[in-house]
């Protein structure tokens, strides 16, 4: 019978941890991992597929986006991943596929973090308020010991609120950014885990010996920094093919001019297998661009199978 992990069972076998460490041996290891096949359902709806494999794992995710679920009481975005046995494709298990990918994209910012953050880091500032955002602050935690505090700053003030009252269960000093510019120039590890379409951190903001962590613009009309962050910044993305397809974060300043594709100093393999150093000064403004690879989810669902 295949089993089945629901969402509390895959949280509770991935910690951060040990996942940041399973997909640091998966990065470095490498997969087949072909570019997110989307398929259109209607003038709204979408169907996306994530597959990868690798010498001992298959699995793929499927994604459906119905910007209509709103109306029903279901939240937009639903997903589940489907593990197969590598020699006979038989399948394995399904997980949770929104319990997934909050582990997995959180533990692969803190493992970018690992390179591209200073070890003295101690403010962290997570920019949102959505599901992500405390999973973010609680991977950023789990492998920095030493931060000492974490502010979250959300258009909807009521969110942050809550978003730092979960924090603050959980035994993390959290608490609410009144203002978000203060907020940028105190912090030393700024996660942005948005749904902006427009700018919402300014270079000018941004303090020497900061890292920037954005994982939450996928699309290339998404962007959650300007072009003047970027072209401060060393670029790291967590893969050359995901990125310059689909961060406009990076897509709008290299059409600008603001940056060109030498900028972009390396994807996080390069880094995780010690072929491209991270960060190589004190005061560089580091940035680590995400838009999720199934590399990460197999490794992931793997994780929690295998356990």
């Amino acid at each position: 019978m295949i089993r089945f992990y629901a969402a509390a069972e895959v949280h509770a076998a991935l910690d951060y941890a040990r996942l940041a460490d399973e997909l640091a041996r998966s990065f470095a290891a490498g997969a087949t991992v072909p570019v997110r096949h989307v398929h259109k359902l209607g003038a709204d709806d979408s169907l996306l597929l994530m597959p990868a494999w690798s010498e001992a794992a298959l699995g793929v995710k499927l994604v459906t986006v119905m910007p209509g679920n709103a109306a029903r009481g279901v939240g937009t975005v639903q997903a589940i991943y489907v593990l197969l046995d590598r020699a006979s494709g038989a399948p394995l298990a399904l997980l949770d596929g929104e319990a997934l990918t909050l582990r997995r994209t959180a533990a692969t910012s803190a493992l970018a973090a690992r390179y591209l953050a200073r070890n003295d880091a101690q403010n962290l500032l997570v920019i949102g308020a959505g599901q992500l955002a405390p999973h973010l602050a609680s991977a950023h935690f789990a492998l920095r010991p030493q931060l000492r505090r974490v502010l979250i700053w959300a258009r909807n003030a009521a969110r942050a609120q809550a978003a730092a009252q979960s924090l603050r269960d959980h035994g993390l000093p959290a608490r609410v950014a009144d203002d978000l510019e203060t907020a940028v120039r105190e912090a030393q590890i700024i996660s942005c885990a948005t749904t902006a379409t427009a700018p919402i951190v300014r270079g000018a903001w941004i303090e020497p010996g900061t890292h920037l962590d954005l994982v939450g613009a996928f699309t290339p009309a998404m962007r959650e920094v300007d072009d003047a962050a970027v072209a401060r910044a060393r670029i790291v993305v967590d893969t050359y093919a995901g990125a310059l397809a689909e961060a406009g974060d990076l897509l709008t300043p290299l059409a600008s001019g603001a940056i060109t594709r030498a900028s972009i100093a390396a994807e996080l393999a390069e880094l995780v297998r010690g072929h491209v150093p991270g960060r190589t000064q004190a005061d560089q403004i580091t940035l680590f661009k995400s838009v999720g690879t199934a590399l990460e989810d197999l490794a992931a669902a793997a994780l929690v199978v295998g356990g």
